[in-house]
């Protein structure tokens, strides 16, 4: 492989400098450039595989260059140095198409993990992992485009979308066809940890450094490195722990519980929620500054209602998982008024009632043919992706198999007839419920 090439575009002579040694010993050639003239000169005499311009320039702004370079080309990543705190001019370039940032004075550590990750962009395109986006209505075709536009950068992406919209997949998406792809995706729901463990499960502690800490644990960030962290339901953080989560995304750095001095992170953030982050900052429950930081690009996934054509093709596959997964020989499949009736329903959990909705009726079903009936949807009306109604319908089949395998003492084929279901349909409700493991 040729040895890449790196322009730099600053008008301080130590930056440029620093920035030429530092990337000369990485074995990358470089070229320099003063000012905006110079740096189009450059570009047009030869191509380059990573950009890194200052901010401000002589002739004009760093942002003026980012967006030249990804009109004209678009396959070369670009990183604006910008002054030390200047949070918006970050956020700034970011919106303008900028790869990374890197605040002065410049760190070499930070200004090494970033050529590096920029240089996994270099020679071909990532692969494209969107093909499990199912769907071939408009805003998925547009979210799956999103997708690999998001790969290429390393902004903050914020996804915005209703409870079983996919909005993990998404994260998971931008992750795997991008540069950190070899690295881990960690994901988190903030709203399940409890308040009094978060700091620790953010950043990590010391040996000693509470009372049950009897060891050093790395947190989500340290353990993300080189990767991805999604943060699910973020606004869920507490006012302290936001304070805290806008440090080290401002810093990129964190500090353990318990430690004098901070480490730094090479981490990139995804966050999502259901609910309206702008409205929670109007009504004082979430720090704009953290918004502003968290949300330099919006994603929104589609609820299913508006998408209802994309119905047959989500519950062809999600029948053939569920038939996979079951050890069924023959993949149920939903007659045409099953299939009318699903397409008319309006899907308040999204994909995942979808999911729920199927589960159960490949139980139900005599065959392999699903029947409205199946579907239970007056039932499902008044559900969602995490209502009570689903885990109580659970329990009760819990209920009811273990006192038939009870009463025809735990031999199957008894217990389905008692139950009026086939033995196959009680051998995956058992394996579903998780009764197996009893």
């Amino acid at each position: 492989m040729n040895t890449a090439s790196v322009l730099i575009v600053d008008d301080e002579p130590d930056i440029r400098a620093l920035v030429e040694i530092t990337l000369s010993r990485m074995g990358l050639r470089t070229h320099a450039a003063a000012t905006l003239a110079e740096a189009r000169k450059c570009l047009a005499a030869q191509p380059f595989d990573v950009c890194i311009t200052d901010m401000r320039l002589p002739d004009g702004s760093g942002i003026a260059l980012v967006a030249e370079i990804q009109q004209r080309w678009p396959q070369t990543p670009v990183a604006v140095i910008t002054a030390y705190g200047n949070a918006e001019a970050a956020v700034e370039s970011l919106k303008a198409g900028a790869f990374d940032f890197v605040s002065k004075p410049v760190d070499v550590s930070v200004l090494r993990k970033l050529v590096d990750t920029a240089l996994k962009l270099r020679g071909s395109e990532r692969r494209d992992d969107t093909s499990t986006l199912l769907g071939e209505h408009e805003s998925i075709r547009q979210l799956r485009a999103l997708i690999q536009r998001l790969a290429r950068s390393q902004a903050p992406v914020h996804i915005s979308g209703e409870s079983g919209t996919g909005k993990e997949l998404v994260a998971r998406l931008i992750h795997s066809s991008g540069p950190r792809a070899s690295g881990p995706f960690v994901a988190i729901n903030c709203g399940a940890i409890p308040t009094e463990l978060m700091e620790s499960e953010f950043f990590g502690h010391l040996k000693g450094s509470f009372t049950g800490a009897y060891r050093d644990k790395p947190g989500l960030f340290q353990t993300a490195e080189g990767g991805t962290l999604f943060l699910d339901e973020v606004a869920e953080l507490p006012m302290h722990m936001q304070v805290k989560l806008l440090r080290a995304l401002q810093e990129r750095r964190v500090r353990p519980v318990g430690a004098e001095t901070e480490v730094p992170v090479n981490v990139r953030v995804i966050s999502a929620t259901h609910r309206d982050l702008a409205e929670l900052v109007q009504r004082g429950q979430f720090r704009q500054d953290l918004f502003y930081r968290l949300d330099v690009i919006t994603v929104r996934t589609p609820p299913l209602r508006e998408r209802p054509d994309d119905i047959p093709l989500l519950a062809r596959h999600i029948l053939r998982r569920i038939a996979r997964e079951a050890g069924l020989e023959n993949v149920p499949e939903l007659d045409e008024r099953a299939m009318s009736a699903l397409q008319q329903y309006p899907f308040p959990g999204n994909v995942r009632e979808l999911e729920n909705i199927l589960e159960r009726a490949v139980t139900l079903c005599d065959g392999t043919s699903i029947r409205t009936a199946d579907l239970q949807l007056r039932a499902s009306v008044a559900t969602s992706a995490h209502t009570g109604l689903e885990q109580q319908i659970e329990d009760m089949e819990r209920q009811a198999i273990r006192e038939a395998l009870r009463k025809t003492r735990y031999n199957k084929t008894r217990a389905a007839e008692l139950l009026g279901m086939s033995f196959r349909s009680l051998r995956y409700r058992i394996k579903k419920l998780g009764l197996d493991q009893e």
